[in-house]
């Protein structure tokens, strides 16, 4: 995790492991352009399996599709008492979502080793950032726009969820939270062309 932070304001930087593990399981499924914002597949990609069988009896992939987009809707909304707790191996909490438990029972081992590597390789990612001062971008685009506000300037406090999605953009999904690929830091002006919309609204 990154702070940046000045008088009045701060940017909290870091992945998700819940949204890593969310994200393997829909790409798994197949449920391309499921949930809001509909993120593009991660990267590296993940093999489809087919789900049909496996939840033929409790809704089919229609069922699974909406019971993943609720778990979802929770998680971007930081809601407690939406998200259920993964506790495998019998994810007793998701038996509400019984096409979605039935997708963690057969596929939570791939799905942790999977979301576990890319923390891993996100916290390799964050010391390089570190080392470089890559971060230093958003400083100066925070002090840029305060300058062009003056005194009228909002304090701000916003979180960038960093994914490791194989398309380039960033989602404003609250008033205060970005999810965002964690490849657009190193396209300094791609990074801005998304950051300062938001800054405009925050700042």
């Amino acid at each position: 995790m990154h702070q940046t932070a000045g008088p009045g304001w701060r940017v909290t930087i870091d992945t998700s492991d819940p949204m890593l593990l969310a994200l393997y399981l829909k790409d798994n499924a197949g449920l391309a352009g499921a949930g809001f914002p509909p993120l593009a597949p991660v990267e590296p990609r993940i093999r489809e399996c087919d789900h049909h069988q496996l939840t033929q009896h409790v809704g089919g992939v229609e069922a699974l599709r909406r019971e993943w987009e609720e778990w979802w809707a929770g998680l971007v909304g930081d809601a407690p008492d939406a998200v259920p707790d993964v506790s495998p191996p019998d994810f007793t909490e998701f038996s509400t979502t019984p096409a979605l438990q039935r997708s963690l029972q057969a596929h939570f081992g791939s799905a942790f080793t999977w979301a576990r590597e890319r923390r891993a390789e996100y916290e390799r990612l964050e010391a390089r950032r570190e080392a470089r001062g890559d971060h230093r971008i958003l400083q100066e685009m925070v002090a840029g726009r305060q300058l062009e506000v003056g005194p009228l300037a909002k304090d701000f406090d916003l979180r960038i969820i960093e994914l490791p999605l194989a398309e380039d953009r960033a989602w404003l999904v609250t008033s205060d939270k970005v999810i965002m690929s964690q490849s657009l830091v190193d396209d300094a002006e791609t990074f801005r062309s998304f950051l300062e919309p938001v800054l405009e609204i925050l700042v």
